[in-house]
């Protein structure tokens, strides 16, 4: 597991990126907690520095949406998922996350 931040660091309608390899962004909406590949499966653009509405992210550069609980993207010009990763957050409010593996399916979002 990965260790992100502080629950507390990462207020509602917000992100963090992670810089792994590939970078994991991490988004708090609607009560939950999602990770995704952060970059844009269309072309190399940052997820999240995207604009968040609900469980979707929106590409900054071709205005791309992507669903954070399946990596589904919504609209063109994406055609490719991004993968989806396990988040948790731990006995002392810490956020971690599991990297997926390519195999791995869809996974829903953890309660924040």
């Amino acid at each position: 597991m990965i260790p992100v931040c502080h629950l507390d660091d990462l207020p509602e309608g917000e992100s963090v990126r992670l810089s792994t390899e590939p970078p994991i962004a991490v988004f708090r909406t609607g009560g939950a907690l999602y990770a995704i590949d952060d970059t844009c499966s269309h072309q190399d653009a940052s997820l999240s520095e995207g604009w968040l509405e609900g469980c979707f992210v929106e590409c900054p550069l071709h205005a791309a949406r992507f669903d954070l609980r399946t990596g589904q993207p919504s609209n063109p010009p994406a055609r490719r998922p991004v993968r989806t990763h396990r988040v948790s957050v731990d006995e002392n409010g810490y956020v971690r996350v599991q990297p997926a593996t390519d195999a791995e399916p869809a996974r829903e979002g953890s309660a924040a």
